[in-house]
């Protein structure tokens, strides 16, 4: 930066024109970003409280002002520019938490907190038909080809109920092996229908190596008027379930009249 004009050295040297106010000043011993800023501003007002100042130096002044206003822009528009990225970085996150705590982190559908949490919730308000459903033999599996080879057929199973299982229904997953289907509203006929659609998808998939063979699947199902509790529907349905392994597996049972 060009030196002070004799003018506004002397009415800053004089204290005639008030320096950077305090305001303006840093509030710590760290150093001063805006410094430069600060002497071009104090340089200014001495020369537009200067009477006799002449056009060149206005001139001067202009221009340093421009230029550090220029900088101030860039940075402003830069740090804007991160800050906005910022902030989408850390809603991206809140939003991967808040799914990672409600979802099944091998499938992605529902966890078990998430299931027992959204059939209360649906049990408030309306009637609700609960499906239990449990892999035929899965340890056999895990045994035989290892737990990738489980993994692989519990996401084969998954999706065969992706295809099924429509809103406001929701799939969830309560343990290694076993997996809840609600259906609110659903008259317990067409809720039957619905099983027996899952367990026929199930039943017709065939695994790719090293399982090489088609996997079945039993289930359990449960009618559950307004109000009833989580722990109510779970057991009915699963008295159900067990009926169905016990029966042969492969089959849906109903828990009620």
């Amino acid at each position: 930066m060009r030196s002070s004009s004799p003018i506004a050295r002397s009415l800053i040297r004089d204290n005639k024109v008030p320096r950077t106010s305090s305001l303006d000043a840093p509030t710590s011993d760290a150093p001063d970003l805006f410094q430069s800023e600060n002497e071009a501003l104090d340089k200014a007002r001495a020369i537009h409280a200067a009477a006799h100042a002449d056009a060149s130096e206005y001139r001067q002044s202009l221009g340093e002002l421009i230029t550090h206003y220029e900088r101030l822009m860039r940075e402003t528009r830069r740090l804007i520019g991160r800050s906005d990225r910022a902030e989408r970085e850390m809603q991206a996150l809140a939003q991967q938490l808040a799914h990672r705590a409600t979802h099944d982190a091998l499938t992605g559908v529902f966890n078990r907190s998430a299931v027992i949490e959204r059939t209360a919730k649906a049990l408030r308000h309306d009637s609700a038909v609960m499906i239990i459903l449990d892999i035929d033999e899965f340890k056999r599996v895990n045994d035989d080809f290892g737990h990738p080879a489980g993994d692989a057929v519990i996401m084969g199973i998954v999706e065969c109920l992706r295809g099924i299982v429509r809103e406001p229904g929701f799939i969830g997953r309560v343990g290694g092996e076993e997996f809840t289907v609600l259906l609110p509203g659903f008259e317990i006929a067409d809720a039957l229908q619905h099983a027996e659609k899952m367990r026929e998808a199930i039943g017709r998939l065939v695994f790719a190596s090293p399982v090489d063979r088609r996997i079945t699947a039993s289930f359990g199902v449960s009618a559950n008027a307004a109000g009833t509790d989580f722990d109510t529907a779970y057991g009915l349905a699963d008295e159900a379930l067990y009926r169905a392994k016990r029966s042969g597996r492969n089959r849906v049972e109903f828990a009620g009249a």
